[in-house]
């Protein structure tokens, strides 16, 4: 299910961009943008802080980079490393992602879906993410691989 909401939610960003005649840029990136917002990043935070959920963003950056979305820059602290920040491109594709987000609470409303029920919503996503990542061993959560709990 968290896979089909996924490619939902990104259809639905796929939709903002045409409606916005972007064409060089995939719902994806678009993504990635709106999660590096203000901030100064590596391309390895990236995937560290989980704005991109691939194993090599290296293709993605050069594109956005190549586009005008994202500004890359060496660091002036290690030459080696180079950060990235968004261009006014990229910001105004950040903020037209906000947009949809700002109007999609407000047609969730109290009725359907509460900010209770969303806080619980990612607690426990949360906590599957620790469990599944490994992050007590192979297998993850506080049994390891096959120990008791949820299942």
């Amino acid at each position: 299910m968290i896979e089909r909401l996924h490619r939902q939610f990104l259809e639905m960003v796929r939709k903002i961009l045409d409606a916005e005649g972007v064409r060089d840029l995939n719902a994806a990136q678009a993504v990635v943008l709106y999660h590096i917002g203000e901030d100064d990043v590596t391309v390895g935070e990236l995937t560290n802080r989980g704005y991109y959920l691939g194993s090599n963003p290296s293709y993605n950056v050069r594109k956005m980079v190549e586009a005008g979305y994202l500004i890359q820059e060496r660091s002036r602290h290690d030459k080696r490393s180079t950060r990235l920040r968004l261009s006014e491109k990229g910001l105004d594709v950040r903020g037209k992602l906000q947009d949809m987000f700002n109007r999609q609470t407000m047609a969730l409303g109290p009725d359907s879906v509460s900010e209770d029920d969303l806080r619980t919503a990612n607690e426990i996503l949360a906590r599957l993410e620790w469990f599944w990542g490994g992050s007590q061993g192979f297998g993850g959560g506080p049994q390891g691989f096959g120990g008791g709990g949820i299942f």
